[in-house]
């Protein structure tokens, strides 16, 4: 081969690394924004089921998921100052989740006006488990290193608060049988 085919060669060689290089770098960032989104959509639903708890006079419960929606946006801050992000990413179209839902986000039908923070952290421990799940099923496939290594720390991350949102569960009472009774029940007038 002749010096000016190698160049060549070499050229496409280096063109096609820098192509891969930025795709790379692509699907991290795009992978990142999709964390940032989770995270986020999960601290958002936390804040409505609180809403929803107070306006059922549930103060406790309504509390605790304040809570539950502050622990989520630290995460989705961890990530926008692990990405170098001085504003949140403007463009996180909504995601397809495989469900209706992304991975941790509660379904409000898990709501009941009369739960008790047992219930609540048992929606939070569902949320954390399918986040892991997410994650860990992410880090299965055939994507780049930095999206496999990325989604593998998530993944335990995520299994480091299961085991927390456990811990917490083992200091909460139990409900008793017919905690979803009331014998006076709201009037609702249309």
């Amino acid at each position: 081969m002749t010096a000016k085919r190698k160049t060549k060669a070499a050229q496409k060689t280096t063109k096609r690394r820098l192509a891969h290089t930025a795709t790379a770098k692509e699907e991290f960032a795009q992978f990142m924004k999709r964390a940032y989104a989770m995270e986020l959509e999960a601290s958002t639903r936390y804040a409505e089921f609180a809403d929803q708890m107070e306006i059922a006079n549930n103060r406790e419960v309504a509390q605790l998921f304040r809570k539950l929606a502050g622990i989520e946006k630290l995460h989705a801050t961890k990530i926008l100052e692990q990405m170098g992000w001085q504003t949140p990413p403007t463009d996180l179209e909504p995601f397809r989740w495989e469900g209706l839902e992304g991975p941790e986000t509660g379904e409000t039908n898990d709501l009941h006006y009369l739960m008790q923070p047992y219930h609540a952290l048992q929606i939070a421990l569902r949320n954390e488990e399918r986040a892991a799940q997410f994650f860990a099923a992410l880090a299965r496939r055939d994507l780049p290193r930095a999206v496999l290594d990325a989604a593998h720390e998530m993944a335990e991350e995520e299994r480091e608060h299961v085991e927390l949102v456990k811990a917490w569960l083992a200091r909460v009472p139990k409900p008793e049988k017919g905690w979803d009774v009331d014998l006076d029940p709201p009037n609702v007038n249309d």
